[in-house]
């Protein structure tokens, strides 16, 4: 953008530049300069001459100044302000474009003259003119140019020049400013004769022209893309049938074409190299090709040295068959059957790269011993055969013929030879497996196997092999990321097939797609232990790395603990953690799962469940050690843990009375004499008669085992009846035998001290207090219960009535008088 002052003073400049304006005014200077367009970087004089009419100097001194744009430029010594003229020199005038000004010093300074001086480089002669002929109508020639890398800072012309000689005929063609291409038309060139072509750069510093272009416009002419027909012609080769497009189709017949054709199988992804056939004719045969292979073929054509036409639409044709040639690559893994004693055998095969199929179709048969065990397409087969069998043979056939591989039956070897393996991703679709290995002679390849671990069967196993001298392998398939691979690596010898290194690989890895549930349990001495199941394989992404458990309590800071993949369980020693968080790591991210929290208290189930245990166990060792040492000393301990409580039910004297119908009275001469040291007294809530009186007198003497005493008799005040805890009991204590003489002191009847209770009383009782009766043979100092003086005596009507109250003292009584 122009500025405003250079704006004033371009219109200054004018002004002053006129010849004479409408009323006759002469400008007041003039300057004179060498040339208004110089080039750039070379000297510029001008000299400024002030009119002596001018008004602004009138019958004033003078004083001129210079002015380059905004920039004061010195004036030359020579110049003088008297005479009004002044010069001024610029050694190197370095502006594209710039304004010189002549002023009178003044305030403000006043312009009275003024010029525009440009700069530039003259324009360099035109480079790399090439000339195009269009054949398809209409006809024409195209010509392009390259206008040089310096720049002119001038406005430049380009013209384009041609001659043709045969009909002597010049035609130029001027260009639009900075085009520096043109078509000519058809009617002003001939295509079979040769002409001459320059282009003329030229601006006001000078002009040049390129180097002239002579052709026939023919031989520059870019063919259309030619037709193509491809057909199988014999064995490994095909017959390429070509043509050009109808409008270029008489140049065919009348000149000779250059021609290049290139091709690729149906399986490649690129085109082989192109191969040159000069002053071509239709048809060209392209061989060396591959039996029964279908290729792509392509061609295109120009004449001598013009631009080649684009390639031709891609065409495709098949090769004739024939027999497979070649090995093929196999791989087997044997297992053996000891009950059948045979190897059964899965063989597995590849296309070596020196295999060809040769035709379609291709089966494969295994034969072992002239007998075929397998004939398929795939790529597999299964079999068993005798432990003696070495080898089988591999078949590839197609209807032309077959090829023959041979298979040595590999035993397994437990020599190792490699050491390590590993695999590392190698782009979108492939693995770079590499191992570790030691010498050993005999090795003649390593086997490279693997398969993914989702899928099952045997369609799904692949492998590669590597040469001996190999420690690495890029193997190729549809790998997928993010799912496992499981590769092995054999070393397989002369004679046998050494143990493999195995290992899993992901292509691509990320975070586990899930994590597992802790479990978690107290152990006795309160350590806690956290444990979890391992991650399926599909939801896994990846190769754990590690597991981390983050654990806490409700006041301490988050404790880490790494665990080792194989473990998948961790002991923490502190007893009072509150929660804790299982983190699953893989090479492509972690996954936390989610948090648990807990409590124990004091004792849990654990610690309860050996408590109650150990203490059950103690006590039955306990009551065994009880049990036998009663055994040993079972009467003594009898005794004290199990007293002998009288059951009235089952009672001697109860024997004795159903047998009283043979032995009333039993002889006091017996031999073993029956005394009655003890006798115990039930409840009776019901009265004896006569018969049952004789009953207990008779069975009186077989007393001697009954309960020996007697706790809260009725006959004591604190007895409370039949609800009492205690039965009554009465012991009866006598010295001597049945024939002894009357004891001098009477007989003392005790009270028991025994607290057994006995079956009680139907009826409640409060027992009277009676007087002693006097009974045969006993003195009147004599007392039943001892002498009593506390009770008042009752007027007994009828001494019999007080026996049915005591039917037991009655029987007693009776059997002292039998025997005084």
């Amino acid at each position: 953008m122009i500025p405003k002052w250079m704006s004033v003073i371009v219109m200054l400049v004018t002004f002053v530049n006129g010849a004479r304006n409408d009323d006759g005014i002469q400008p007041c200077a003039k300057i004179h300069t060498s040339s208004s367009v110089v080039p750039l970087g070379s000297p510029v004089i001008a000299t400024c001459v002030i009119r002596e009419d001018c008004p602004l100097v009138t019958g004033q001194a003078v004083h001129i100044e210079w002015r380059l744009d905004d920039r004061l430029i010195p004036s030359s010594p020579e110049a003088s302000e008297s005479s009004r003229v002044s010069r001024a020199v610029i050694s190197s005038f370095n502006h594209t474009r710039a304004i010189l000004t002549c002023c009178i010093q003044a305030s403000p300074p006043q312009v009275v003259a003024g010029v525009e001086i440009r700069a530039g480089y003259p324009p360099e002669a035109p480079q790399n003119l090439t000339c195009q002929t269009n054949l398809t109508n209409p006809n024409t020639i195209t010509c392009s140019w390259d206008p040089g890398q310096t720049e002119t800072h001038l406005p430049t012309e380009y013209s384009l020049h041609t001659e043709i000689w045969a009909d002597n005929e010049n035609y130029s063609y001027k260009l639009p400013q900075g085009v520096h291409h043109y078509t000519i038309p058809r009617f002003e060139f001939v295509l079979l004769y040769d002409m001459k072509i320059y282009v003329k750069a030229v601006n006001e510093l000078g002009e040049t022209t390129s180097a002239p272009l002579v052709l026939e416009p023919v031989s520059s002419a870019k063919f259309d893309p030619p037709s193509i027909q491809v057909i199988p012609k014999k064995y490994g080769c095909l017959r390429l049938n070509w043509n050009l497009s109808p409008d270029q189709a008489w140049l065919q017949a009348c000149r000779s074409l250059n021609l290049e054709y290139r091709f690729k199988s149906v399986d490649s992804t690129q085109w082989n190299d192109p191969v040159f056939v000069q002053n071509a004719k239709t048809p060209v045969d392209m061989c060396h090709l591959l039996h029964w292979t279908r290729y792509f073929a392509q061609i295109r054509v120009r004449y001598q040295q013009s631009p080649w036409s684009e390639w031709s639409s891609s065409q495709s044709g098949v090769t004739l068959e024939s027999a497979p040639t070649g090995r093929l690559d196999s791989w087997m893994e044997i297992s053996d059957d000891p009950l059948l004693k045979q190897l059964n055998i899965s063989l597995f095969w590849k296309p070596s790269k020196g295999f060809r199929a040769n035709g379609q179709n291709v089966s494969y048969i295994v034969l072992v011993q002239r007998r075929e065990v397998c004939s398929t397409r795939e790529n597999y087969c299964t079999f068993s055969i005798s432990r003696s069998i070495k080898k089988v043979y591999l078949k590839a056939v197609n209807a032309a013929g077959t090829s023959s591989t041979v298979v040595h039956i590999y035993k397994h070897k437990a020599h190792p030879v490699v050491l390590d393996a590993t695999a590392v991703p190698n782009g979108n679709n492939s693995f770079l497996v590499q191992w570790r290995s030691m010498d050993s002679s005999g090795l003649i390849d390593y086997v490279v196997k693997w398969r993914p671990l989702l899928k099952s069967g045997l369609s799904h196993i692949q492998f590669d092999i590597a040469g001996q001298n190999q420690s690495s392998i890029v193997i190729t398939g549809s790998f997928e990321p993010y799912k496992p691979y499981g590769i092995s690596v054999y070393p397989r010898f002369t004679d046998g097939i050494g143990p493999p290194k195995t290992f899993n690989a992901y292509l691509r890895e990320k975070a586990p797609s899930m994590v597992p549930k802790l479990n978690i349990q107290k152990s006795w001495n309160s350590d806690i232990k956290i444990t979890w199941e391992e991650i399926p394989l599909d939801q896994r992404n990846g190769k754990i790395q590690d597991y981390t458990v983050f654990y806490w309590n409700q006041k301490g800071p988050v404790n880490v603990v790494n665990v080792d993949t194989e473990k998948r369980s961790v002991i923490l020693k502190d007893p009072s953690v509150h929660g804790a968080v299982l983190m699953v790591s893989t090479l492509g991210g972690s996954l936390n799962g989610s948090a648990v929290h807990f409590e124990f208290q004091p004792f849990d189930e654990v610690a309860s469940a050996v408590i109650v245990i150990g203490s059950v166990f103690g006590l039955s060792l306990l009551i065994i050690v009880i049990v036998l040492t009663c055994s040993s000393k079972h009467k003594r301990f009898k005794g004290i843990f199990w007293p002998v409580v009288p059951d009235p039910a089952n009672s001697f004297v109860l024997r004795l009375t159903s047998e009283s119908t043979q032995y009333t009275h039993p002889s006091c001469d017996s031999e073993d004499p029956i005394y009655l040291s003890h006798l115990s007294f039930p409840d009776i809530p019901m009265k004896l008669s006569k018969e049952e009186d004789d009953l207990w007198i008779n069975s009186a003497e077989e007393t001697s085992d009954l309960g020996e005493s007697i706790c809260g008799s009725p006959f004591i005040t604190e007895y409370s009846g039949s609800n009492s805890d205690s039965v009554p009991y009465a012991t009866v204590v006598f010295s001597g035998f049945c024939n002894s003489p009357p004891p001098k002191e009477p007989h003392v009847y005790l009270r028991s001290e025994s607290t057994q209770p006995l079956l009680e009383a139907e009826e409640p009782f409060t027992p009277k207090c009676y007087q002693n009766l006097a009974l045969g043979g006993m003195t009147e100092e004599q007392h039943f219960f001892g002498p009593s003086h506390d009770c008042v005596p009752e007027e007994v009507a009828d001494p019999e009535s007080l026996w049915d109250d005591f039917p037991f003292l009655r029987a007693l009584a009776m059997n002292d008088t039998e025997n005084d």
